[in-house]
């Protein structure tokens, strides 16, 4: 006859009641949750719709094992292998290089992009896994919208004619790919976000022509270009209103990252001020109508 000793029985008790918990714990709550990654020098935010649908914004930078994969793995279901839309902002190696992983291991449903590219490895990387992979690839510009449940993607930038006169006159290369990132607000309910990528003061003047959708503020900006000093002009906070959060995607960097000017400028505004390289990742979630900020799980 077949004997199981106590201890394993009390053990596949216990780690079947943990991995019930856990299933049961992280299934679509109804709420919004948008975590904006530490990924050190480097841009990542993770959304889970009210739904249950994901997003993921920009992958950090790469290496063997990217720091976005961390993220992902604490904040999405263990059984969850799918993301349902990847946005790249911009082609740069700190937006794009934990992306190349993050499409090897999960299954991308969407990729969604600038009119932009580049030649390096990373983007042409990705490239290649979008047709390898067949992802369904969509170019985004000013004024299109993406519905998602009860969530709105609104898309805010780049602007079709400023891409074509930048191209036209050949200024638009690598290293100003920047004026070109991906700028996004985040509604649902009352609760507003906005992801700027690494659009910056160059263009400001151009991208704050277009309204916010009649914005009287938003609760939440992921700092524009890592808080850099040229990341964000007076007219750019004008533009967004009053805000209540400011996070700053950061890590240790040559570049004086982020600069006190930007702080600065951004408690004057009114913003409480959070950065990754302090807190770690940083979890706002919302119902539609209140919403509430955790930091510090990794």
């Amino acid at each position: 006859m077949f004997n199981l000793k106590k201890g394993y029985v009390l053990t596949g008790i216990v780690t079947g009641s943990i991995l019930l918990f856990t299933f049961f714990s992280q299934l679509p709550d109804g709420k919004l949750h948008v975590i904006i990654c530490d990924v050190g020098q480097g841009d990542a935010a993770y959304i889970k719709f009210p739904d249950g649908k994901d997003m993921l914004i920009d992958g950090g930078p790469g290496g063997k094992t990217p720091k976005v994969l961390g993220c992902l793995g604490t904040y999405m279901p263990l059984f969850d292998r799918t993301i349902d839309i990847v946005v790249l902002t911009h082609p740069q190696e700190d937006h794009l290089g934990g992306l190349g992983e993050v499409m090897k291991r999960y299954e991308v449903k969407n990729f969604v992009h600038s009119d932009v590219g580049n030649t390096t490895f990373g983007y042409e990387n990705i490239q290649k896994l979008i047709t390898e992979k067949h992802i369904t690839e969509r170019i985004v510009g000013t004024g299109e919208k993406i519905t998602i449940g009860t969530a709105l993607i609104s898309i805010v930038w780049p602007e079709s004619s400023f891409l074509a006169e930048k191209k036209a006159s050949n200024v638009l290369g690598v290293s100003n790919v920047n004026d070109a990132s991906v700028v996004l607000k985040l509604s649902y309910g009352m609760f507003d976000a906005v992801f700027p990528g690494d659009a910056d003061s160059h263009v400001d003047s151009e991208l704050t022509k277009y309204p916010l959708l009649d914005s009287d503020g938003i609760e939440v900006l992921k700092v524009p270009h890592h808080g850099s000093k040229t990341g964000m002009t007076d007219g750019f906070l004008q533009w967004l209103g009053p805000i209540k959060l400011a996070v700053i995607s950061v890590g240790k960097n040559s570049y004086g990252h982020p600069a006190e000017e930007t702080i600065t400028r951004l408690k004057k505004n009114g913003a409480q001020v959070l950065r990754t390289d302090q807190e770690g990742n940083i979890e706002l979630m919302s119902d539609g109508k209140t919403w509430s900020v955790t930091t510090g799980k990794n």
